[in-house]
Protein backbone atom coordinates (compact mmCIF):
# COMPACT_ATOMS: atom_id res chain seq x y z
CA UNK A 1 0.00 0.00 0.00
CA UNK A 2 0.83 3.40 -0.81
CA UNK A 3 -0.10 6.66 1.25
CA UNK A 4 0.94 10.43 0.13
CA UNK A 5 0.27 13.10 2.23
CA UNK A 6 0.54 16.38 0.43
CA UNK A 7 0.74 19.15 2.95
CA UNK A 8 0.12 23.25 2.14
CA UNK A 9 0.18 25.97 4.39
CA UNK A 10 0.04 24.64 8.41
CA UNK A 11 -2.78 24.60 9.78
CA UNK A 12 -3.81 24.94 13.15
CA UNK A 13 -6.25 21.24 14.52
CA UNK A 14 -7.90 23.60 16.99
CA UNK A 15 -10.66 25.89 16.83
CA UNK A 16 -9.12 29.02 18.27
CA UNK A 17 -7.50 30.48 14.88
CA UNK A 18 -8.23 30.22 11.09
CA UNK A 19 -5.08 31.56 10.30
CA UNK A 20 -2.71 29.57 8.18
CA UNK A 21 1.10 30.19 9.00
CA UNK A 22 3.25 29.49 5.31
CA UNK A 23 5.91 27.10 5.95
CA UNK A 24 8.93 27.37 4.78
CA UNK A 25 9.09 24.37 2.21
CA UNK A 26 6.07 21.84 0.81
CA UNK A 27 6.39 18.47 2.41
CA UNK A 28 5.14 15.20 0.48
CA UNK A 29 5.24 12.26 2.93
CA UNK A 30 5.26 8.60 1.56
CA UNK A 31 4.73 5.72 3.56
CA UNK A 32 4.89 1.88 2.19
CA UNK A 33 3.79 0.09 4.70
CA UNK A 34 0.81 -0.12 6.64
CA UNK A 35 1.54 3.13 8.83
CA UNK A 36 -0.53 6.95 7.64
CA UNK A 37 1.89 9.23 9.18
CA UNK A 38 1.02 12.69 10.30
CA UNK A 39 3.84 15.15 9.73
CA UNK A 40 4.70 18.12 12.49
CA UNK A 41 5.74 21.38 11.51
CA UNK A 42 9.05 22.75 13.37
CA UNK A 43 8.82 25.20 16.11
CA UNK A 44 6.40 22.21 18.71
CA UNK A 45 3.24 23.81 16.49
CA UNK A 46 0.06 22.63 16.04
CA UNK A 47 -0.05 19.27 14.36
CA UNK A 48 -0.97 20.41 10.70
CA UNK A 49 -4.32 18.76 8.26
CA UNK A 50 -2.83 17.27 5.15
CA UNK A 51 -4.18 19.51 1.48
CA UNK A 52 -5.01 15.66 0.25
CA UNK A 53 -4.39 12.24 1.72
CA UNK A 54 -4.17 9.18 -1.12
CA UNK A 55 -5.03 6.27 -0.03
CA UNK A 56 -3.58 3.70 -2.51
CA UNK A 57 -4.98 -0.05 -1.78
CA UNK A 58 -5.12 0.59 1.74
CA UNK A 59 -5.98 -2.12 4.13
CA UNK A 60 -8.82 -1.97 6.87
CA UNK A 61 -6.36 -1.25 9.56
CA UNK A 62 -5.10 2.44 7.62
CA UNK A 63 -8.96 2.98 6.81
CA UNK A 64 -10.16 2.73 10.12
CA UNK A 65 -7.00 4.64 11.39
CA UNK A 66 -8.03 7.67 8.47
CA UNK A 67 -11.90 7.04 9.81
CA UNK A 68 -10.75 8.05 13.53
CA UNK A 69 -8.55 10.73 12.32
CA UNK A 70 -10.98 12.75 9.88
CA UNK A 71 -14.33 11.26 11.82
CA UNK A 72 -15.87 9.74 8.74
CA UNK A 73 -16.90 6.57 7.76
CA UNK A 74 -15.26 5.88 4.26
CA UNK A 75 -17.07 3.60 1.56
CA UNK A 76 -16.07 -0.12 1.88
CA UNK A 77 -14.63 -1.60 -1.94
CA UNK A 78 -17.71 -3.25 -2.56
CA UNK A 79 -19.47 0.35 -2.31
CA UNK A 80 -17.70 2.06 -4.65
CA UNK A 81 -18.40 -0.69 -7.11
CA UNK A 82 -22.03 0.07 -7.11
CA UNK A 83 -23.88 1.92 -9.44
CA UNK A 84 -26.74 3.87 -8.13
CA UNK A 85 -26.09 7.54 -8.15
CA UNK A 86 -26.86 7.24 -4.40
CA UNK A 87 -24.30 5.54 -3.35
CA UNK A 88 -21.72 7.23 -5.81
CA UNK A 89 -22.40 10.90 -4.80
CA UNK A 90 -23.62 11.73 -1.25
CA UNK A 91 -22.73 14.05 1.44
CA UNK A 92 -22.78 13.02 5.03
CA UNK A 93 -21.97 14.62 8.27
CA UNK A 94 -20.56 17.72 5.96
CA UNK A 95 -18.18 15.60 4.02
CA UNK A 96 -18.70 15.29 0.32
CA UNK A 97 -18.26 11.64 -1.14
CA UNK A 98 -17.60 11.33 -5.01
CA UNK A 99 -16.67 8.34 -6.75
CA UNK A 100 -16.20 7.98 -10.27
CA UNK A 101 -14.77 5.12 -12.64
CA UNK A 102 -11.09 5.81 -14.15
CA UNK A 103 -9.83 4.47 -17.42
CA UNK A 104 -6.89 2.50 -16.69
CA UNK A 105 -4.55 0.23 -18.49
CA UNK A 106 -5.70 2.03 -21.85
CA UNK A 107 -2.70 0.90 -23.69
CA UNK A 108 -3.04 -2.61 -23.27
CA UNK A 109 -5.12 -5.12 -25.13
CA UNK A 110 -7.47 -5.54 -21.89
CA UNK A 111 -8.43 -1.40 -20.71
CA UNK A 112 -10.16 -1.35 -17.60
CA UNK A 113 -12.21 1.16 -15.40
CA UNK A 114 -11.44 1.44 -11.41
CA UNK A 115 -13.78 3.18 -8.98
CA UNK A 116 -11.84 5.94 -7.44
CA UNK A 117 -13.20 8.06 -4.33
CA UNK A 118 -13.15 11.37 -3.54
CA UNK A 119 -13.82 12.53 0.10
CA UNK A 120 -13.98 16.42 0.57
CA UNK A 121 -13.84 16.89 4.39
CA UNK A 122 -13.25 20.25 5.92
CA UNK A 123 -9.85 21.31 4.51
CA UNK A 124 -8.46 18.22 3.39
CA UNK A 125 -9.17 15.92 0.31
CA UNK A 126 -9.08 12.02 0.47
CA UNK A 127 -8.89 9.91 -2.01
CA UNK A 128 -9.11 5.54 -2.11
CA UNK A 129 -8.16 3.99 -4.92
CA UNK A 130 -7.34 -0.20 -5.65
CA UNK A 131 -5.31 0.40 -8.87
CA UNK A 132 -2.57 3.22 -10.40
CA UNK A 133 -4.54 4.92 -13.22
CA UNK A 134 -2.17 7.73 -15.31
CA UNK A 135 -3.47 10.67 -14.25
CA UNK A 136 -2.85 10.00 -10.63
CA UNK A 137 0.97 9.40 -11.36
CA UNK A 138 1.04 12.31 -13.41
CA UNK A 139 -0.06 14.67 -11.04
CA UNK A 140 1.57 13.15 -8.33
CA UNK A 141 4.78 14.14 -10.11
CA UNK A 142 3.44 17.36 -11.26
CA UNK A 143 2.89 18.17 -7.18
CA UNK A 144 6.01 17.20 -6.19
CA UNK A 145 7.61 19.48 -8.91
CA UNK A 146 5.03 22.69 -8.00
CA UNK A 147 3.71 22.54 -4.68
CA UNK A 148 1.45 25.33 -5.38
CA UNK A 149 -0.38 22.60 -7.27
CA UNK A 150 -1.94 21.22 -3.61
CA UNK A 151 -2.38 24.44 -1.86
CA UNK A 152 -5.85 23.15 -1.52
CA UNK A 153 -8.17 20.49 -0.80
CA UNK A 154 -10.59 22.27 -3.98
CA UNK A 155 -7.25 23.10 -6.04
CA UNK A 156 -6.27 19.14 -6.19
CA UNK A 157 -9.88 17.77 -6.30
CA UNK A 158 -10.20 19.88 -9.28
CA UNK A 159 -6.16 19.24 -10.33
CA UNK A 160 -7.09 15.71 -10.43
CA UNK A 161 -10.04 15.94 -12.14
CA UNK A 162 -8.84 18.03 -15.09
CA UNK A 163 -5.69 15.18 -15.38
CA UNK A 164 -8.37 12.41 -15.65
CA UNK A 165 -10.46 14.63 -18.66
CA UNK A 166 -7.15 15.19 -20.41
CA UNK A 167 -5.67 12.06 -20.04
CA UNK A 168 -9.05 10.88 -21.40
CA UNK A 169 -9.19 13.44 -23.96
CA UNK A 170 -5.26 12.09 -25.28
CA UNK A 171 -6.98 8.37 -25.23
CA UNK A 172 -9.69 9.83 -28.14
CA UNK A 173 -7.09 11.31 -30.29
CA UNK A 174 -4.84 8.70 -30.48
CA UNK A 175 -8.01 6.27 -30.97
CA UNK A 176 -9.52 8.86 -33.82
CA UNK A 177 -5.74 7.97 -35.26
CA UNK A 178 -5.80 4.19 -34.42
CA UNK A 179 -9.09 4.63 -36.70
CA UNK A 180 -7.94 5.81 -39.32
CA UNK A 181 -5.07 3.13 -40.25
CA UNK A 182 -7.76 0.38 -39.28
CA UNK A 183 -9.97 1.85 -41.91
CA UNK A 184 -6.95 1.84 -44.80
CA UNK A 185 -6.26 -1.95 -43.74
CA UNK A 186 -10.00 -2.59 -43.87
CA UNK A 187 -10.74 -0.75 -47.30
CA UNK A 188 -7.12 -1.31 -48.93
CA UNK A 189 -6.99 -3.37 -52.13
CA UNK A 190 -6.29 -7.40 -51.59
CA UNK A 191 -2.85 -6.61 -53.23
CA UNK A 192 -1.57 -3.73 -51.26
CA UNK A 193 0.69 -5.09 -48.49
CA UNK A 194 -1.01 -3.24 -45.43
CA UNK A 195 -3.85 -5.51 -46.02
CA UNK A 196 -5.32 -8.03 -43.92
CA UNK A 197 -5.81 -11.05 -45.51
CA UNK A 198 -8.80 -12.75 -43.52
CA UNK A 199 -9.15 -9.58 -41.05
CA UNK A 200 -8.79 -11.15 -37.56
CA UNK A 201 -6.22 -8.68 -36.73
CA UNK A 202 -8.63 -6.17 -38.08
CA UNK A 203 -11.31 -7.59 -36.12
CA UNK A 204 -9.39 -8.19 -33.13
CA UNK A 205 -8.38 -4.24 -33.36
CA UNK A 206 -11.86 -3.06 -33.71
CA UNK A 207 -12.59 -4.64 -30.92
CA UNK A 208 -10.53 -3.53 -28.72
CA UNK A 209 -11.09 0.30 -29.77
CA UNK A 210 -14.63 -0.64 -29.28
CA UNK A 211 -14.05 -1.72 -25.73
CA UNK A 212 -12.02 1.07 -24.77
CA UNK A 213 -14.00 3.85 -26.27
CA UNK A 214 -17.02 2.10 -24.15
CA UNK A 215 -15.11 1.96 -21.28
CA UNK A 216 -14.06 5.82 -21.24
CA UNK A 217 -17.69 6.89 -21.96
CA UNK A 218 -18.50 5.39 -18.61
CA UNK A 219 -15.67 7.19 -16.97
CA UNK A 220 -16.92 10.37 -18.87
CA UNK A 221 -20.71 9.91 -17.70
CA UNK A 222 -19.29 9.48 -14.26
CA UNK A 223 -17.39 12.47 -14.74
CA UNK A 224 -20.60 14.41 -16.20
CA UNK A 225 -22.07 13.07 -12.96
CA UNK A 226 -19.82 14.35 -10.43
CA UNK A 227 -19.87 18.19 -12.10
CA UNK A 228 -23.46 17.77 -11.61
CA UNK A 229 -23.48 17.09 -7.97
CA UNK A 230 -20.52 19.64 -7.21
CA UNK A 231 -22.33 22.17 -9.35
CA UNK A 232 -25.34 22.08 -6.33
CA UNK A 233 -22.56 22.12 -3.56
CA UNK A 234 -22.62 26.31 -2.02
CA UNK A 235 -19.39 25.26 -0.41
CA UNK A 236 -17.39 26.07 -3.24
CA UNK A 237 -15.63 29.22 -4.26
CA UNK A 238 -15.81 31.23 -7.45
CA UNK A 239 -12.62 30.24 -9.16
CA UNK A 240 -13.63 26.55 -8.55
CA UNK A 241 -17.15 27.11 -9.70
CA UNK A 242 -15.20 28.53 -12.78
CA UNK A 243 -13.01 26.08 -13.07
CA UNK A 244 -15.55 23.55 -13.09
CA UNK A 245 -17.64 25.09 -15.12
CA UNK A 246 -14.82 24.68 -18.01
CA UNK A 247 -13.90 21.63 -16.93
CA UNK A 248 -18.10 20.24 -17.63
CA UNK A 249 -17.52 21.91 -21.30
CA UNK A 250 -14.67 20.01 -21.66
CA UNK A 251 -16.15 16.65 -20.99
CA UNK A 252 -19.59 17.28 -22.85
CA UNK A 253 -16.91 18.17 -25.76
CA UNK A 254 -15.14 15.04 -25.44
CA UNK A 255 -18.21 13.04 -24.60
CA UNK A 256 -19.60 14.19 -28.33
CA UNK A 257 -15.97 12.84 -29.42
CA UNK A 258 -16.17 9.48 -27.92
CA UNK A 259 -19.65 9.07 -29.74
CA UNK A 260 -18.25 9.73 -32.95
CA UNK A 261 -15.67 7.29 -31.93
CA UNK A 262 -18.26 4.76 -31.48
CA UNK A 263 -20.09 5.42 -34.31
CA UNK A 264 -17.19 4.93 -36.36
CA UNK A 265 -16.46 1.92 -34.55
CA UNK A 266 -19.53 0.38 -35.53
CA UNK A 267 -19.60 0.96 -39.39
CA UNK A 268 -15.74 -0.31 -39.85
CA UNK A 269 -16.78 -3.57 -38.20
CA UNK A 270 -20.50 -3.77 -40.27
CA UNK A 271 -17.53 -2.85 -42.75
CA UNK A 272 -15.47 -5.65 -41.83
CA UNK A 273 -17.89 -8.05 -41.70
CA UNK A 274 -19.15 -7.18 -45.23
CA UNK A 275 -15.86 -7.37 -46.40
CA UNK A 276 -15.81 -11.31 -45.24
CA UNK A 277 -19.26 -12.23 -46.72
CA UNK A 278 -17.98 -10.56 -49.90
CA UNK A 279 -14.96 -13.04 -49.67
CA UNK A 280 -16.80 -16.36 -48.64
CA UNK A 281 -19.23 -15.77 -51.75
CA UNK A 282 -16.61 -15.08 -54.19
CA UNK A 283 -14.74 -18.75 -52.72
CA UNK A 284 -18.37 -20.26 -52.89
CA UNK A 285 -19.51 -18.38 -56.42
CA UNK A 286 -15.55 -20.04 -57.26
CA UNK A 287 -17.05 -23.98 -56.05
CA UNK A 288 -20.68 -23.41 -57.61
CA UNK A 289 -18.61 -22.50 -61.48
CA UNK A 290 -16.25 -25.32 -60.66
CA UNK A 291 -19.23 -27.84 -60.14
CA UNK A 292 -22.03 -26.45 -62.92
CA UNK A 293 -18.61 -26.60 -65.30
CA UNK A 294 -18.02 -30.13 -64.47
CA UNK A 295 -21.27 -31.39 -64.68
CA UNK A 296 -21.69 -32.35 -68.33
CA UNK A 297 -18.44 -34.52 -68.43
CA UNK A 298 -19.58 -36.04 -65.63
CA UNK A 299 -22.80 -37.01 -67.61
CA UNK A 300 -20.48 -38.10 -70.48
CA UNK A 301 -18.49 -40.06 -68.24
CA UNK A 302 -21.41 -41.67 -66.77
CA UNK A 303 -23.44 -42.71 -69.66
CA UNK A 304 -20.16 -44.35 -71.22
CA UNK A 305 -19.47 -46.19 -68.00
CA UNK A 306 -22.96 -48.39 -68.59
CA UNK A 307 -22.37 -51.85 -69.45
CA UNK A 308 -24.89 -51.71 -72.02
CA UNK A 309 -24.23 -54.60 -74.85
CA UNK A 310 -25.62 -52.43 -77.62
CA UNK A 311 -23.36 -49.34 -77.68
CA UNK A 312 -21.93 -48.45 -81.25
CA UNK A 313 -19.44 -45.89 -79.37
CA UNK A 314 -17.60 -48.84 -77.68
CA UNK A 315 -16.80 -50.85 -80.89
CA UNK A 316 -15.07 -47.75 -82.93
CA UNK A 317 -11.77 -47.51 -83.09
CA UNK A 318 -11.63 -43.73 -82.02
CA UNK A 319 -14.41 -43.75 -79.32
CA UNK A 320 -11.81 -43.24 -76.27
CA UNK A 321 -10.34 -39.79 -77.91
CA UNK A 322 -14.34 -38.92 -78.97
CA UNK A 323 -15.21 -39.19 -75.54
CA UNK A 324 -12.73 -37.55 -73.66
CA UNK A 325 -13.16 -34.55 -76.31
CA UNK A 326 -16.26 -34.45 -75.77
CA UNK A 327 -15.92 -34.26 -71.74
CA UNK A 328 -13.21 -31.37 -72.25
CA UNK A 329 -15.16 -29.48 -74.77
CA UNK A 330 -18.32 -29.78 -72.25
CA UNK A 331 -16.03 -28.22 -69.45
CA UNK A 332 -14.76 -25.56 -71.21
CA UNK A 333 -17.78 -24.38 -73.14
CA UNK A 334 -19.59 -23.54 -69.79
CA UNK A 335 -16.64 -21.94 -68.25
CA UNK A 336 -15.98 -19.52 -71.42
CA UNK A 337 -19.54 -18.60 -71.09
CA UNK A 338 -19.14 -17.79 -67.58
CA UNK A 339 -16.29 -15.64 -67.96
CA UNK A 340 -18.48 -14.08 -71.09
CA UNK A 341 -21.34 -12.89 -68.33
CA UNK A 342 -18.63 -11.82 -65.88
CA UNK A 343 -19.68 -14.47 -63.21
CA UNK A 344 -15.50 -15.51 -63.03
Amino acid sequence: MDTNEFFAPVRATTDDTNTATPIETQSCASVDAGEVTSAKPAGGKADRLPVWVDLHSPTPEEIHEIEERFGIEMPTREEMQEIELSSRLYEEDGALFMTVSVLTKATTDAPQTTAVTFILVKKTLITVRYADPVPFKTFIRRVKRSPSLANSAETVLFGLLEQIVDRLADLMEQTTIDLEKLSNQVFASPEDQDSDGDHRETLRQIGRTGNLSGKAKDSLLNLHRLGLFLSTQARLKKDAKARLKILSRDIVSITEHANFIANKVTFLLDATLGMISLEQNNIIKIFSVAAAAFLPPTLIASIYGMNFEFMPELGWEFGYPVAIGLMVLSAVLPLLYFKRKGWL
